[in-house]
């Protein structure tokens, strides 16, 4: 799990937060994307195939996959709750990974530990 601290204070400096309502897509799986997500507030449900495989909250990140060399999505990604996320395409990742080495070792183990959860499901 990421430091929520670390975490927040990368997305808090980004630009333009994105309200989502309760119940509302994010992104769906298959679809391609151009950037990764950090929730400054809420709660996002991850589901592969329609059913919910984990629910994560404030401070951490998920779409990374899509920054990292994966073409298309591999979940789909609903507001759980009144949300709002902060978006970092790949520029504005790759500064963030300059600027906080911790973050880009935060996000990597985010990552992987999600990848493995997902390949036990499908």
């Amino acid at each position: 799990m990421l430091s929520p601290v670390v975490t927040i204070s990368i997305f808090q400096k980004q630009p333009d937060p994105q309200a989502f309502s309760a119940g509302q897509v994010i992104f769906e799986e298959a679809q391609t994307g151009d950037k990764m997500y950090g929730i400054l507030e809420g709660e996002v449900d991850i589901l592969v195939n329609g059913k919910v495989i984990e629910t994560i909250e404030t401070g951490e990140v998920f779409g990374v996959g899509v920054l990292v060399g994966v073409k298309n999505r591999t979940y789909t990604a609903i507001a759980k709750v009144d949300t709002k996320l902060v978006f970092l395409n790949e520029e504005r990742f790759l500064f963030a990974v300059e600027e906080t080495p911790r973050f880009a070792l935060q996000v990597m183990k985010s990552y992987s530990e999600r990848l493995s959860r997902l390949q036990h499901i499908v």
